[in-house]
């Protein structure tokens, strides 16, 4: 039995959200934003195993822009005739990304994933770590624009 060869493995092709809207402009494609904290354990997790499997990769590069988006970042960053800051915590703790909050609707949890249409529209956001096997029909159903026509139940039957 062959042993893979870990050096010719693909990558998904990250990039940040402002480079995601950019391209949007140009050549349309929805956006996958995977929202992380530097201290979070299962959004770590989620590096090493999901986002490595090459099915996960593949399509993600085909059918995505595909963002990480650092939740406490500070970088300011502005987006649909809005300016997004992070105002910085208090006792010492990092402040939340004002973008992070918007686009998780407040729901604070890590890692959370946001798909966007072409448009940059908020589709849903999916919160929680993911097996590969979990996460591909996720990835599927708004790749294939499933959910434009049925619910994510009546797709996966």
């Amino acid at each position: 039995m062959a042993l893979p060869i870990f050096g010719n493995a693909q990558k998904i092709n990250w990039m940040t959200f402002q480079e995601a809207v950019k391209l949007n402009e140009t050549t349309p494609k929805k956006i996958f934003i995977d929202v992380y904290t530097d201290w979070c354990g299962w959004c770590k997790r989620m590096d090493q195993t999901t986002f490595q499997n090459q099915e996960v990769v593949a399509y993600m590069n085909e059918n995505f822009y595909a963002v990480k988006l650092d939740a406490e970042m500070n970088d300011t960053i502005v987006f649909s005739g809005y300016t997004f800051v992070n105002e910085g915590g208090k006792n010492g703790r990092k402040g939340t990304h004002q973008l992070a909050a918007a686009l998780l609707q407040g729901k604070m949890s890590y890692p959370s994933y946001v798909f966007m249409n072409e448009s940059n529209q908020l589709l849903t956001v999916a919160p929680g770590y993911m097996e590969a096997k979990d996460f591909m029909p996720i990835l599927k159903y708004f790749g294939t624009d499933a959910y434009l026509n049925q619910t994510f139940k009546d797709y996966i039957k």
